[in-house]
């Protein structure tokens, strides 16, 4: 019988700390987990080993921050909450966009590689990062830009690290451009009867003011809601006043048009609450009997991939629920059974229906036992020696997170 051990907890009180941290892991073969928030734990395979989980909690505040200059340097463990709390009293903001913020840090939402469903209006985390400070596995610390919006020349190296999941470093401070904070935000939330659904998306994409953000949810009954309606189109609209009132008004004289009567409409703290919610559901993995992969293309194809998957849900015996951004191109789907049994013996069927109907997709969620008899990224990428090889000079003892990345690295 095996015996599985608890990792080991360490929690560095800086970014010295955390460096020195490495070097000791790699002079034994320890193997480290770098953990902030755990809300994008699900992200990519499941480590082989973990001996030490290396906790960010103390790596936590906003430094050098110049509302002016609308620069902010931010440690590793701040919470995205945290972030939002302070910039907000200098009416700025960074559109992290992601799950969970009173849990989710800077770090890991950067090591996550996390691109929310605003990113069409606002850019992706890494793109506002203009600087970051790495521990590396021998024991240094590794800097890149700086405090300057226009300071790189050559390679970015911050953006290596973004998106690595934790096995090339540890980010212990990135130094973000910081943004105005919308003055006006209003979500607009429309049921799409099933007669109507390709003429209203039709009409979502002839708006003379674009939302912000454009969802299309069938299923996913606890966000978003509409009394009666489970596929619901959400809009979200954020700017000056005058901006918002009139994409009110097009979207409005838009869905008539499509035959939609009537639009919920959602202000201010309510509808920055409701959007939270339905960023929150894209890794919400109720019980252990659901998996949810993330597909991208072209904002042109993201519904007829939630149609797709669909059909690959009843040709499987399983449910679907699905999120189409009609801005990024995301389609999120998420299958699910009635118990963990039923999904296990129809998973490798699932998902080898999912890697030949999509050619890019990847596990966000799911329960752990789906997730662990699966690969989460599917066929290896044409540059996998290219990236093998980063991971060898960064990681040479290979104790970072190994194998959670592409072709388990």
């Amino acid at each position: 019988m095996s015996v599985t051990v608890a990792p080991r907890i360490v929690t560095p009180a800086n970014a010295a700390d955390t460096a020195a941290t490495l070097a000791a892991c790699a002079r034994d073969g320890a193997a480290v987990v770098t953990v902030g928030g755990s809300t994008l734990q699900t992200i990519g395979n499941a480590p082989r080993r973990c001996d030490v989980a290396l906790h960010t909690s103390a790596l936590r505040g906003i430094r050098d921050y110049d509302p002016r200059d609308m620069t902010a340097g931010i440690e590793g463990g701040t919470t995205l909450a945290e972030i939002a709390r302070v910039l907000a009293e200098q009416g700025q903001w960074i559109p992290f966009d992601a799950p969970l913020p009173q849990r989710a840090t800077a770090g890991g939402t950067l090591a996550a590689g996390w691109a929310g469903p605003r990113r069409a209006a606002y850019g992706r985390p890494r793109d506002l990062v203009i600087g970051s400070t790495i521990a590396l596995t021998d024991g240094t610390l590794a800097r890149a830009g700086g405090m300057v919006v226009k300071n790189v020349t050559g390679y970015d190296m911050s953006k290596l690290y973004v998106g690595s999941l934790g096995t090339l470093g540890v980010v212990v401070r990135a130094n973000f451009k910081t943004l105005p904070r919308p003055p006006t935000r209003r979500l607009a939330i429309a049921p799409v009867p099933e007669d109507l659904r390709d003429r209203t998306i039709a009409a979502i994409g002839g708006l003379a003011i674009e939302p912000v953000a454009a969802l299309v949810i069938d299923g996913y009954s606890r966000i978003a809601r509409y009394p009666g309606a489970s596929l619901r189109l959400v809009l979200l609209f954020e700017g000056s006043e005058a901006v918002v009132e009139r994409g009110t008004r097009d979207v409005r004289s838009a869905l008539g048009r499509a035959g939609i009567p009537e639009t919920l409409l959602h202000d201010g703290a309510d509808a920055e609450h409701l959007f939270g919610e339905i960023v929150d559901a894209y890794i919400d993995a109720p019980g252990e009997r659901t998996l949810t992969y993330r597909t991208t293309g072209l904002p042109s194809t993201a519904w007829a991939r939630t149609r797709t998957s669909e059909a690959l849900a009843r040709q499987n015996g399983l449910h679907a629920e699905s999120i189409a951004d009609l801005r990024t191109g995301d389609a999120i789907l998420r299958f699910s059974a009635r118990t963990v049994a039923t999904f296990a013996a129809r998973l490798a069927a699932l998902n080898g229906a999912v890697r030949a109907a999509f050619e890019r997709a990847t596990v966000l969620a799911g329960g752990e036992t789906l997730r662990g008899s699966i690969d989460a990224w599917g066929p290896e990428p044409t540059t996998i020696a290219t990236m093998r090889a980063i991971k060898a000079h960064f990681d040479p003892a290979g104790i970072l997170a190994p194998g959670r990345y592409v072709g388990a690295i």
